[in-house]
């Protein structure tokens, strides 16, 4: 990343993309399907959209097909979207989403536990607030709870894991991919595998409304759209800017959830949100390094 290009339309593109993946937990309420039939469908049709961006974008030399490492990214996925679907069925969206930023607390921490990379104590300070801000939302008895929060906030925390793993295998082989490659091949992955837990848990596979099918296609488009533009932004932005700038997908999909599905959040709630969210900050700050050059 040039230090002298221009900032502007990277941070744009970086809000555009939070701002539709902050659409997606309304979208997976509104499908009227299964949670992990939602992630098949998220993922199935962003496929086509996908193949044309990476044929587009393809040299005449690059890499023409999945690598293992892109595979496991896909298995990642998989598992990052069926549990945080089931997380918001059963939880808040506020709540949903906010324990699923905590994805980059937990990278750091795998770096630290795996790879020996010792962080700084700025970053145990950050983790601590994060905790705090769970142990808050854990407690907190605010309106419209949801139909199991403690089931549906455990699901989503776990899906601050499987996020991670999946942004840990796409920071390794985006040194030999492009992005649009990597959204492909991990969502060519990720689909059969969401299906087949569809079908293994018994969930309801198709929409049975028109609404539900635009429910789907506005996953399918926000997988695109908002995958898309973040990973085009991160190429171009330093990690401190773009973890700060990112939290605004937990902030519109509180809003979101608050004006569409009357889930109000309390005092200790909004307390809560607000401690661990900036503890993922306090973290991301101390945790931040110059970025890897990779392809476009």
């Amino acid at each position: 990343m040039s230090s002298t290009a221009p900032r502007g339309p990277a941070i744009a593109a970086l809000v555009l993309g939070a701002m539709a993946i902050g659409f997606s937990p309304i979208f997976v309420r509104l499908t009227g399907t299964g949670p992990a039939a939602a992630g098949f469908w998220r993922l199935g049709l962003a496929l086509p959209a996908l193949a044309v961006l990476t044929l587009a974008n393809r040299s005449p030399g690059g890499s023409h097909g999945p690598k293992v490492t892109t595979v496991l990214a896909g298995l990642f996925f998989a598992l990052d979207l069926g549990f945080w679907h089931y997380g918001v069925k059963f939880t808040t969206v506020a709540n949903a989403t906010i324990l699923a930023n905590l994805s980059p607390v937990v990278v750091t921490a795998g770096a630290w536990l795996m790879l020996g990379e010792r962080p700084r104590k700025t970053f145990l300070a950050g983790l601590a607030l994060a905790l705090a801000g769970i142990w808050a939302i854990a407690a907190a008895h605010g309106g419209g709870k949801g139909l199991n929060p403690s089931l549906g906030d455990g699901l989503s925390m776990t899906t601050a894991v499987w996020y991670a793993g999946y942004m840990l295998c796409v920071r390794w082989v985006r040194t030999s991919q492009p992005a649009s490659e990597v959204m492909l091949w991990s969502s060519a992955v990720g689909a059969p595998l969401l299906l087949a837990a569809a079908l293994l848990l018994r969930e309801r596979i198709f929409p049975v409304t028109a609404g539900g099918w635009g429910a789907c296609v506005g996953l399918g488009a926000v997988h695109v759209v908002g995958q898309g533009c973040i990973a085009w932004a991160l190429g171009r932005l330093p990690a401190a800017t773009a973890s700060v700038v990112i939290l605004v997908q937990p902030v519109l999909a509180a809003l979101l959830g608050w004006i569409i599905f009357a889930e109000a959040m309390g005092p200790l709630q909004m307390l809560g949100g607000a401690v661990a969210l900036a503890g993922v900050v306090i973290a991301q700050l101390a945790a931040a390094r110059a970025p890897d050059q990779v392809p476009a």
